[in-house]
């Protein structure tokens, strides 16, 4: 055996060798490789995740919200349907309060079939006032005629505090101008 033949063997076993580990090294970057990989992948599932709970979690709020709104808006259109005809009655209040002047201002006694035109008039003036309280019952126009009941600062406004014989303090006794309610809220203190 000569040497080179030693040599050329020696080198075939090594490069056999070197071979077999060059491969067995490549195995183990690859798996080195996609554990790494398979670390970005998860790390980035993590955060798509969290994106996906933060975008669900501001997808639920802007529904409650759009749904607080519709409720909102729904609820001031029917209190608009309801009071929106507030200024309307305030104005016609001081009519009635006329009408109620005027029927009271006429003595009884002269209401008599000597006199047939106060007859009238009077007569004419007490069906006006009637047929304008039905019209306020009919649109939720209610009123309050609070003589003898308990002060109430959200129904009636107090001019002045005396006692009086035989009632109670905090009783209403005298009343100078009528209040009224529209659908159970307070447009006019008694």
């Amino acid at each position: 055996t000569s040497p080179r033949l030693l040599c050329a063997a020696t080198q075939q076993k090594n490069t056999g060798q070197n071979l077999e580990e060059d491969q067995s090294q490549s195995q183990n970057e690859q798996k080195v490789e996609p554990s790494s990989a398979e670390k970005l992948l998860a790390e980035e599932k993590a955060k798509l995740e969290e994106q996906l709970k933060d975008v669900t979690d501001k997808y639920k709020r802007a529904l409650a919200d759009a749904e607080n709104v519709r409720q909102r808006s729904q609820k001031l259109v029917e209190e608009a349907k309801l009071y929106g005809i507030q200024s309307f009655c305030k104005d016609l209040l001081e009519v009635a309060d006329i009408l109620e002047k005027a029927t009271e201002s006429v003595p009884k006694e002269e209401i008599k079939d000597d006199n047939p035109h106060l007859k009238s008039l009077y007569e004419g003036l007490v069906m006006t006032e009637m047929q304008i309280q039905k019209v306020f019952k009919k649109h939720g126009l209610i009123r309050l005629d609070p003589v003898g009941a308990k002060f109430d600062p959200y129904e009636h406004e107090a001019l002045f505090h005396t006692p009086v014989e035989g009632q109670e303090p905090g009783t209403i006794a005298l009343v100078s101008k009528i209040g009224y309610k529209l659908h159970g809220r307070t447009l006019r203190p008694a």
